[in-house]
């Protein structure tokens, strides 16, 4: 098994901690505890390790699903962990369980949901969160489909040819990160029916999707071959719950709740009993999503001024996250980002992270003060700038 390293992750690591400014943050402003009752009583585990079944039965009516069929999770990120480990494992497994293994007898490096003797292989539409490509990778082979620029529309006849007899999975984050380009429900409906005509999956990472001011229905309420994860990350402003969910066909979420016993056992039981809070109170809910709608649309306007400014271009983005091209003058955009992180504590994040060396990842999700402190820093930045090369 191989997996490359996580470029994003890595450039965090190395400026997030000491920068005053993190202007590349993907999700919205976090609210504050004390508007929920932060006290579950005893410090146990979740029982039963998969969420508790009410709480999955009130997420499984969003996608017109049962219990069974959502799984919940230590976050998105282990949500999409899972979903690919089961849809790379043998759907027999269960019968099986000789066949539930990763690896296989040549020490190769797939886990063993092999189609037509080949290893599992995903097409995955990019730009896009790395682990969205990478994992998959790691346990089988990808490949990476373009959206066309500059508007970065959904190439489905792209997407089609890619396709294989032993592609599991169609790949696709909407909202897009890092573009925030919102793809059609047209084009959404097509993938999915390419998926299911080709017996695989259309598997969707959907954590902005109630920033939209009108959401597309989930993926995984198209039908049996949709796939969907999600969390209260990004567009709820609970980052630090590290609550999220799974929710898909039954027998592929039996695979991945098989996953899950080797992973985290159970999701935070403070985020689940947070998350009961959010997720089974329509009222509450609606108020906070409206107030993260109305705070990124604010800040979405103010960055959209600065950068006209500047003469920088972005496509107009749905969510918290921008992608823009690189002012003149710079190598690219990881030139670009380092200088500005040195010189004013404002952390940006490079597009090679993504594959595009020419673009930088802007975040706007964060509070009003902070975001004018950063973009007056990064207006300083490229003024000094422009002085000292004219």
């Amino acid at each position: 098994m191989r997996i490359e390293p996580f470029a994003l992750e890595r450039w965090f690591g190395e400026h997030e901690h000491d920068a005053e400014i993190m202007l590349a943050e993907s999700g919205i402003r976090s609210l504050e505890a004390s508007r929920f009752d932060t006290d579950p009583g005893e410090l146990g585990y979740v029982i039963p390790t998969d969420g508790d079944p009410e709480l999955r039965a009130a997420i499984g009516e969003r996608y017109g699903r049962s219990e069974e069929e959502v799984l919940c999770t230590c976050g998105t990120q282990e949500a999409n962990f899972l979903a690919f480990l089961a849809l790379c494992s043998e759907p027999d497994a269960e019968a099986d369980p000789s066949a539930f293994r990763a690896g296989d007898s040549n020490g190769g490096n797939t886990v063993s949901g092999r189609r037509h003797g080949r290893e599992p292989h995903a097409v995955v539409v990019v730009p896009t969160y790395q682990a969205l490509s990478a994992v998959p990778d790691a346990f089988g082979s990808v490949t990476e489909v373009p959206l066309g620029e500059p508007d970065w529309s959904l190439p489905v006849e792209a997407v089609a040819d890619a396709v294989r007899p032993e592609t599991r999975a169609i790949v696709l984050a909407n909202p897009n990160n890092p573009t925030g380009r919102y793809h059609p429900e047209e084009r959404v409906r097509a993938l999915y029916d390419l998926a299911a005509d080709n017996d695989a999956y259309l598997f969707c990472d959907e954590v902005y999707r109630l920033l939209a001011e009108d959401p597309l229905d989930p993926v995984a309420g198209l039908g049996p071959h949709g796939l969907s994860t999600a969390s209260l990350t990004k567009a709820h402003g609970l980052a630090g719950l590290r609550f999220g969910w799974l929710v898909g066909d039954r027998e592929l979420i039996d695979l991945a709740r098989r996953w899950k016993d080797y992973t985290t056992i159970s999701p935070p039981l403070v985020g689940q009993y947070v998350a009961r809070q959010v997720l089974t109170d329509p009222d509450r809910e609606a108020e906070i999503i409206a107030e993260n709608r109305r705070l990124a649309g604010e800040n979405r306007e103010r960055v959209r001024a600065f950068l006209d400014e500047h003469g920088l271009e972005w496509y107009d983005p749905v969510g918290v996250n921008g992608f823009v091209s690189v002012p003149e003058g710079f190598a690219d955009a990881r030139e670009f980002c380092r200088q500005v992180v040195e010189s004013e504590s404002v952390v940006l994040a490079p597009g090679d992270c993504f594959g595009y060396p020419d673009r930088f990842r802007i975040g706007f999700g964060l509070e009003p003060a902070a975001l004018t402190e950063g973009l007056e820093r990064l207006e300083r930045f490229l003024s000094d700038r422009a002085a000292s090369t004219a």
